[in-house]
């Protein structure tokens, strides 16, 4: 396999999760850091919106390839509750469920609000916590939900022993939040994981990681079942955590100042899902750079699955190719990859058999309903697709193709993972030439979400790596 001859080379977006969370660190360092490679999207320009009207700074670094962040002490809120610090997170979860925690370990009154669907989005199981820490919180319409008023004073962790358990049902973004926020505290915090299950846990992964590159000092637990003794992890044992079990898993903060310094954001493998897909799906084999195997991200679990799948994948340290390859029926627990769940319900429709998604029922309370929109969508296609309570079953046409009539019209559910996902339909159909698929969508422009050049990045593969080439 020799990708540097024949395959389209194009670059990962940066990692979303990981550009919000090192702007957090930078932001609450005492001093000036550079944080390289963010991701620029309208979720990380909310980010850095909240994070300067709190106090901090942020310049443009001189090649536009991140930004140089003066930090503040604390987060500053507005003064009373007329006059509360206005923090519009639009449509971004991760900026409301992280920042939340976060400015509620300042001082001050903050309004915290979005767009319509960002006010059905459940939050209560982190204000819950915020409230046992101290934080004086408010639903400004419905219960359990954004718009949020916090009048915060600092956390106490005396307030609750020095323990919170959290359930992570929904989102692991309460627990990171948390995290981010403990080191704000006076007294040392820890988090114990509640609950049925822990969804999304390589995300608190690469949040630990955050804080130990930012100097925060912290220690991880588990144990075996509730009965066992705790066993405390080093920093290489840590990393090879896959999962976290309810009241098995426990995180320590001890109070500490972020320490500025240079940071450099890796590539997002959420946003190459796509682009890795296609070259499984297309005539010639697309190369990604800027990805890491061993990355801390959930989502580089993509790199199992197209492999499971039965596709070709060539790994280099900085690169990975996919070629062009018969794809097979698959069986999925994707609870910690849950991102990936619209690339894999395509991918599944080109495979061989019926493909199984389980153990995401959180993916109905996204951006959009991320099981029934997949669904939906790739019945216009003509695919079998059928919901299931906490997930999907697709039934793939191979040897065939997904074909749809000409005056077919896709819905992105204003979801930038259903838009990009949707893109690989229109890549090896039966037509000849591949299909325009941001033509065929009704906002084709909601990828600006997290990934503003996909379109562009699209044409490339699609010039290069489409099907008819």
């Amino acid at each position: 396999m020799t990708p540097s001859s024949d395959s389209v080379f194009v670059t990962a977006p940066a990692s979303k999760s990981a550009s919000h969370r090192y702007l957090v660190g930078a932001a609450l360092a005492r001093g000036i850091s550079r944080v390289r490679h963010t991701l620029e999207s309208l979720d990380l320009e909310r980010t850095r919106a909240i994070l300067c009207a709190a106090g901090a700074d942020m310049w443009p670094l001189e090649n536009g390839d991140g930004w140089e962040v003066r930090g503040m002490t604390i987060p500053q809120g507005g003064p009373g509750v007329d006059n509360a610090l206005s923090c519009d997170v639009r449509e971004s979860g991760t900026t409301c469920r992280i920042l939340t925690a976060v400015l509620a370990a300042g001082k001050g009154f903050f309004y915290i609000h979005g767009a319509a669907r960002m006010h059905e989005r459940p939050i209560g199981e982190l204000v819950q916590a915020l409230v046992r820490l101290g934080a004086d919180v408010r639903f400004a319409q419905k219960p359990d939900c954004p718009p949020l008023l916090v009048h915060a004073a600092g956390l106490d962790a005396t307030r609750c022993g020095g323990l919170v358990r959290m359930s992570m049902d929904i989102s692991s973004q309460y627990f990171s939040g948390l995290l981010l926020a403990a080191a704000l505290a006076s007294t040392p915090l820890t988090l114990e994981v509640a609950g049925n299950k822990a969804v999304s846990w390589p995300y608190v992964g690469l949040t630990l990681q955050c804080l130990e590159d930012f100097g925060i000092a912290f220690c991880v637990e588990t144990r075996p079942h509730t009965e066992a003794p705790w066993r405390k992890h080093d920093a290489q044992s840590r990393r090879s955590i896959a999962s976290a079990r309810p009241d098995c898993l426990r995180v320590t903060v001890w109070p500490g100042s972020y320490r500025p310094g240079d940071y450099l954001v890796e590539g997002d493998w959420s946003g190459a899902s796509y682009l890795l897909a296609a070259g499984a799906l297309g005539r010639r084999p697309v190369r990604v750079g800027g990805l890491r195997e061993n990355s801390p991200q959930g989502d580089s679990f993509f790199l199992k699955i197209l492999k499971d799948m039965g596709a070709l994948v060539e790994v280099a340290p900085d690169a990975v190719t996919v070629f062009p390859s018969p794809l097979r029926a698959v069986e999925l627990d994707m609870n910690s990859c849950p991102d990936l769940v619209p690339t894999v319900a395509v991918l599944a429709a080109f495979a061989c058999g019926t493909s199984r998604i389980h153990n995401v029922a959180h993916l109905r309370v996204k951006e959009s309903d991320r099981i029934a929109a997949p669904a939906a969508e790739l019945r216009k296609a003509g695919i079998v697709a059928e919901e299931e309570p906490d997930g999907l079953i697709v039934r793939g046409v191979y040897p065939d193709r997904p074909h749809f009539a000409k005056n077919v019209m896709f819905s992105a559910h204003n979801d930038h993972r259903i838009a990009m996902s949707l893109a690989l339909l229109g890549l090896c159909g039966r037509d000849e030439r591949p299909t325009d698929m941001a033509a065929r969508l009704d906002d084709a422009a909601v990828v600006a979400k997290s990934f503003p050049q996909f379109w562009n990045v699209w044409k490339r593969i699609v010039e290069y790596a489409g099907a008819g080439l």
